[in-house]
């Protein structure tokens, strides 16, 4: 076993340090440079469960792709797809069963049932998605209605 001298160790550790250095530079570079990969498309149609998957009164928030959708049941066949996110600040929105409104958190912004805008900062009204039960499962589609 040889010894390493004080010169022979700085050298590797200058080595070391220059690689970490290149390293630390060229990866951001080769990612940049890299196209990232192709994403899949977002989905025209989703079967999101049964009718006995949501009681009377109740809401479920999904994923539609990479849109967030607010399912509620406000009667025993009456089923509404929307948008669950704000159209102020896209805070996500929640339903409210004692109101029978859907209610953004945020900033006190208020839908009615069917998404328009009725009180708060919301600008806009949010967009409704097609719903479809068929044999008791219920589908959404990117159809908006």
């Amino acid at each position: 076993m040889t010894k390493l001298g004080r010169r022979d160790f700085v050298n590797y550790l200058l080595g070391f340090g220059s690689i970490s250095a290149l390293a630390a530079i060229a990866y951001p570079i080769g990612r940049f440079l890299v196209p990232p990969p192709i994403r899949e498309a977002e989905p025209n149609s989703l079967k999101v469960g049964t009718l006995d998957d949501f009681p009377v009164n109740s809401s479920k928030i999904i994923r539609f792709g990479r849109t967030p959708v607010i399912l509620i049941r406000d009667g025993e066949e009456n089923m509404r797809a929307l948008t669950a996110t704000c159209t102020h600040l896209d805070c996500i929105v929640q339903f409210s069963s004692e109101r029978q409104q859907i209610i953004c958190a945020c900033h006190n912004g208020v839908y009615d049932l069917t998404g328009k805008n009725i009180s708060g900062p919301p600008p806009k009204p949010l967009s409704e998605f097609s719903v479809k039960v068929i044999d008791k499962e219920i589908i959404i589609s990117q159809n908006r209605a």
